[in-house]
């Protein structure tokens, strides 16, 4: 998968107005560009609809996540910030498409190809804002901060919520495990005692009721360990 950051943008396909502020006129190609977000599939399914959830629809239920739990980080959080980070950190798959979590072959060349994204559409905005939403992509990335921490535990938590409540969803991909989910989700544990505790409370009600196949101590799935 390669990020596609050659196209023409969104606002280019129709003339727009003239003798707009060259500030507003940026920010309203940039407004226009990421409405691409709503078209980036997800593999994560609906749980009000058969069908999977999009980019934007995650991002959503992601800054409502914050909202609402943050009083469960461990460290406190700039609640503002917080959403900032949520809402911005996908932007750059509207180029570079969405890499499955328990694909690593999707997520080989992931890291090259959001930067690649986030160079082409963070640089429409104009230069303070350009390097605001960097700087927020940048800090989400890197996770270096407690609010960045938190907004990944968002991010790791959400589907998790959706896969659970959908009695599977992603967690029936071959070559999945209790074990293998728990591993990439460990990361909510930096942010959140409660909440990761919470999250292993969902993979070990999840494999005990077969929505997820359960790992045997050596590591090797339970029919594996049979033969």
């Amino acid at each position: 998968m390669t990020a596609d950051t050659t196209g023409p943008l969104i606002a280019d396909r129709v003339e727009q107005p003239t003798g707009i502020p060259e500030r507003l006129a940026a920010q309203m190609r940039f407004i226009v560009e990421v409405d691409q977000l709503k078209t980036v599939l997800r593999r994560s399914p609906l749980l009000a609809a058969d069908r999977r959830e999009n980019d934007a629809e995650h991002s959503w239920h992601l800054a409502l996540m914050v909202l609402l739990l943050a009083e469960y980080a461990d460290e406190p959080i700039d609640v503002a910030r917080t959403l900032a980070l949520v809402l911005v950190h996908d932007l750059v798959e509207i180029y570079a498409g969405d890499s499955f979590l328990y694909d690593p072959a999707a997520c080989a060349d992931q890291a090259e190809r959001e930067q690649r994204a986030a160079d082409r559409l963070f640089d429409l905005l104009p230069a303070d804002q350009a390097a605001e939403f960097r700087a927020l992509w940048d800090e989400f990335e890197q996770r270096a901060t407690p609010e960045a921490r938190f907004a990944k535990a968002m991010d790791r938590l959400q589907p998790l919520l959706l896969n659970f409540n959908s009695r599977g969803g992603t967690w029936k991909t071959p070559g999945v495990t209790d074990a293998v989910v728990r591993d990439r989700k460990s990361v909510i544990g930096d942010a959140s005692t409660e909440l990761w505790r919470y999250g292993q409370a969902l993979i070990d009600l999840g494999a005990a009721r077969g929505w997820v196949t359960a790992a045997a101590a050596d590591g090797t799935t339970a029919g594996e360990a049979a033969t």
